[in-house]
């Protein structure tokens, strides 16, 4: 199902659960935002914070649906963390283009 999505998603799935973290961090914007738990996290430095918080986990893509010019990917999430694993989480990719991620919302 991952192939259906664009590059710079892929790239963020297959990226996302290996403990190097420089090409995850390429991946955004330098004033990308992310929400997670409730939480904003903008530009850089506050996404990276946040990485270091949140534990590697596996990602399993159960949908796509495109929604405007964004993408809501739902997955389960498996790993480390209590309450593993969480299905049904969507990743709001809301603004994005070839080279990087500029909003993303976590939400269940």
């Amino acid at each position: 199902m991952t192939t259906a999505a664009p590059p710079i998603i892929r790239r963020y799935f297959e990226l996302a659960p290996a403990p190097e973290t420089d090409r995850y961090f390429a991946l955004f914007a330098d004033d990308a935002l992310v929400e997670d738990e409730g939480k904003e996290y903008v530009g850089i430095d506050a996404v990276r914070a946040w990485r270091t918080e949140v534990p590697l986990v596996q990602y399993t893509i159960t949908d796509l649906e495109p929604v405007g010019d964004g993408l809501i990917v739902t997955c389960t999430v498996a790993g480390d963390f209590p309450g593993s694993p969480v299905v049904g989480l969507k990743f709001h990719f809301e603004e994005f283009d070839e080279d990087h991620v500029k909003i993303l919302r976590i939400r269940p």
